[in-house]
């Protein structure tokens, strides 16, 4: 595969397009007025506008502070000493309505200082949503309720269309790059245990690039994740956020996103997202017209 190296500038493929027109402008300024926020607005997506229009959207509960401290990610990290905002379960609900979304996307920071570390306030949002909106769709990417399969349960029977839970590298870069009290393999463990016990609903994981994993690492991880099963795999450029997270080692070409797309679908995965720009949420609904698609 051709390679591209890191170098001062980025890529002329990672410029994203600026969120724009009255359809943007009017869905921001409702939810504003009712003091909802997406994670979309909140990490700048550069995907943001293509989601929207596709009725597409990502929530983040459980606050706006990690217990974990992940060397890529710019989420605030700290201890929020068990503070749950309870009216998220309903806000979630209002903002499917104020964005008329088709599908939808709840994500959470980690909270390892919950007893069960946010299972339960996770299932409640899932349940108002589906039980508010039944044509919606939503897609849970989750922590890894540090694999305790009682809160696993919790989070399951609530019935979300998607179950997602990224590896985000390779075995090798895991601790460089992940906090200590994630895994590998406990994402692994975590993955096959809701393809196991719940197998209508869907698995799936995302991989940054560009952190200094080989092409033999990269596949070695798909192998890993075929061997339980799991149905939608996604692949992004890793971008560095601030000074202080670890650097890009290298930038990928979009022939190379493309080359990783094709071999997923050689080795079996039933939806494939990958390229520079793509997100763990990213094209997310795609999936849906997949599976109707397929049936």
């Amino acid at each position: 595969m051709k390679t591209y190296e890191i170098s001062r500038d980025k890529p002329k493929w990672l410029k994203a397009k600026i969120p724009k027109g009255d359809s943007y402008l009017e869905v921001k300024k409702s939810l504003r007025e009712k003091g909802l926020f997406t994670v979309c607005e909140e990490a700048k997506c550069p995907n943001l506008s293509e989601c929207w229009d596709a009725k597409t959207a990502t929530i983040m509960i459980l606050g706006d502070t990690c217990t974990r401290a992940c060397k890529f990610c710019h989420v605030k990290t700290g201890n929020p000493k068990g503070f749950i905002n309870h009216n998220e379960i309903t806000d979630s609900s209002k903002m499917v309505d104020i964005m008329s979304l088709n599908y939808v996307v709840i994500t959470s920071v980690d909270r390892d200082d919950l007893p069960d570390h946010g299972s339960s306030h996770f299932a409640a949002v899932v349940e108002e949503i589906n039980r508010n909106h039944p044509n919606t769709k939503v897609e849970v990417l989750i922590p890894d309720f540090d694999a305790k399969p009682e809160f696993m349960h919790i989070l399951a029977r609530s019935n979300p269309f998607v179950i997602a839970q990224n590896i985000e590298t390779v075995e090798r870069l895991t601790h460089p790059v992940r906090d200590p009290r994630a895994g590998y393999q406990k994402t692994l463990d975590c993955l096959n245990f809701y393809k196991k016990n719940y197998p209508k609903i869907s698995t799936k994981t995302s991989l940054m690039l560009g952190l200094g994993e080989t092409m033999k690492e990269i596949h070695q991880t798909l192998e890993d994740l075929r061997a339980i099963d799991v149905d939608i795999v996604t692949f992004g450029q890793y971008l560095q956020p601030s000074k202080r997270h670890l650097s890009v080692e290298k930038f990928y070409t979009p022939e190379e996103f493309e080359e990783l797309k094709r071999l997923s679908y050689r080795m079996g995965f039933r939806f494939v997202a990958s390229g520079p720009m793509v997100r763990s949420s990213y094209k997310a609904a795609d999936y849906l017209k997949f599976i109707e698609n397929e049936n």
